[in-house]
């Protein structure tokens, strides 16, 4: 699944780069480097959505149906 997502980078007071997600509440990440701190980001995006969709299929009824989806 591929997915476009806004990160928002600045400089940390204490040297190297915050990122967080917008879309995606209690996404961050940090880093050295810019580059760094958008992988640590993306690396927290792909968690927290893993972590909802388990939780979203937890106690589904054994009949259920899981289709696939595109949005915009």
């Amino acid at each position: 699944m591929k997915a476009e997502f806004t990160a928002i980078i600045d400089k940390a007071p204490e040297g190297g780069y915050w990122a967080i997600c917008p879309e995606i509440p209690g996404a961050n990440g940090q880093g050295e480097t810019k580059e760094e701190a958008k992988e640590n980001l993306r690396e927290a995006i792909a968690f927290i959505l893993e972590d909802r969709l388990e939780d979203g299929l937890r106690g589904l009824a054994s009949g259920a149906v899981r289709e696939t989806i595109s949005v915009g």
